[in-house]
């Protein structure tokens, strides 16, 4: 009768090393995957500048061959919406492309919209060289499939959420269309002007790097910020990239 006892101690001690085991490997799994996004990088950070330049990369699929670049803060008053995507993408499971994100840090004017109105301050113009300095230079030779700039409004549009690309370029118009073909929310809208077009998107479309606008309405609640979000995070990774 003891021997069974000690048998059946013996065989439950086994079960929970096992289980044990499991977990743990389960549990580095997980620190694997969470630290292959490395901690932003500075790109540039001179006083001059008013402003410095990072990079967060390796977000999704670091094995991916498809590299994505997204671009926030070249307009400083639009922060909600750029805190939106450094929120979500880098906790977005299970994506099939690599993601590199460039944060531009303007210290003239770092307030958000429903604080600070209009969008004139000098704090943009900063942005918009801070991009075209250091973000477009590191796009250019990075070998990227794309590249998306995120910004937000102040309900002036008449489409609250959407995309365009502001030069006639076949794949960033492609990629946009699509993207606003298979969301609920995102929309395709060509406003008549932007400013930042020139210090980003339309010299990365010419350098051959598809590049287009998201367009957000920052007086929406976060709530809805955070799924038109996912929306354009998802639909993105789904694109079929040349």
């Amino acid at each position: 009768m003891r021997r069974n006892n000690y048998r059946l101690i013996i065989l439950l001690l086994i079960v929970i090393l096992l289980i044990f085991g499991i977990a743990i490997t389960l549990f580095n799994n997980n620190n694997n995957n969470n630290t292959a996004i490395s901690k932003p990088e500075v790109i540039a950070n001179n006083t001059q500048d008013n402003g410095s330049v990072q990079v967060i990369k390796n977000i999704g699929n670091p094995n991916s061959s498809k590299k994505i670049a997204y671009v926030v803060g070249i307009h400083p008053l639009e922060n909600d919406i750029h805190k939106t995507l450094l929120k979500l993408l880098p906790n977005t499971s299970n994506l099939n492309y690599s993601y590199d994100i460039y944060i531009v840090n303007v210290t003239e004017d770092f307030s958000s919209y429903g604080q600070l109105t209009p969008d004139d301050q000098p704090g943009r113009q900063t942005g918009q060289e801070l991009a075209l300095k250091y973000v477009y230079p590191e796009i250019s030779k990075g070998n990227y499939s794309l590249a998306v700039d995120i910004h937000g409004h102040g309900s002036y549009y008449p489409v609250e959420t959407f995309v365009f690309t502001p030069v006639d370029n076949q794949l960033s118009s492609n990629y946009s269309h699509k993207v606003s073909n298979t969301t609920q929310n995102i929309s395709y809208y060509d406003p008549q002007h932007t400013t930042s077009g020139p210090y980003l998107t339309v010299p990365l479309n010419e350098k051959g790097i598809p590049a287009f606008y998201y367009e957000e309405n920052c007086y929406l609640t976060q709530n809805i910020k955070d799924l038109h979000m996912l929306e354009l995070i998802h639909a993105i990774d789904n694109l079929k990239l040349q």
